[in-house]
């Protein structure tokens, strides 16, 4: 339907909220952790798209990981989507590479699920749907 967000991985979470903050001229108006990811999440509203940045929790979390393989930056893309599991459905008929059996509870209220780079590009993809 839309790019619901972009992930960026970031080391050090406070001061990633303050670099945003300026550069877009604009708060954060929520921070959240999840974890079953190991992730703080800080998210950041523009128009009807979003940035949100992710810190690790922990030393075992796919973030630090991250980071420790490719350093900060852009981690993933997510798609807003209607009905994640006929997406999850219709996108590994096609053959992408569904990294998740079913769809988890994310942060900012929204179930999702994600696509193997390998699938798009080199593009980590997150399809979320909002939980109602």
């Amino acid at each position: 339907m839309k790019i619901e967000h972009i992930g960026i991985a970031v080391a050090d979470m406070e001061q990633a909220v303050k670099t945003y903050e300026q550069l877009l001229q604009t708060p954060c108006y929520k921070k959240e952790q999840v974890a079953s990811e190991g992730v703080e999440t800080a998210f950041f509203q523009l128009a009807d798209s979003k940035i949100e940045l992710l810190e690790a929790m922990n030393e075992d979390s796919p973030i630090a990981k991250f980071i420790l393989k490719k350093g900060e930056g852009i981690h993933h893309i997510a798609f807003e989507v209607e009905d994640i599991e006929a997406e999850m459905k219709r996108l590994s008929a096609l053959g992408f590479q569904v990294l998740n059996e079913q769809p988890k509870r994310g942060a900012d209220n929204k179930l999702v699920c994600f696509l193997h780079t390998k699938s798009a590009h080199g593009v980590l993809v997150e399809l979320c749907q909002e939980i109602k």
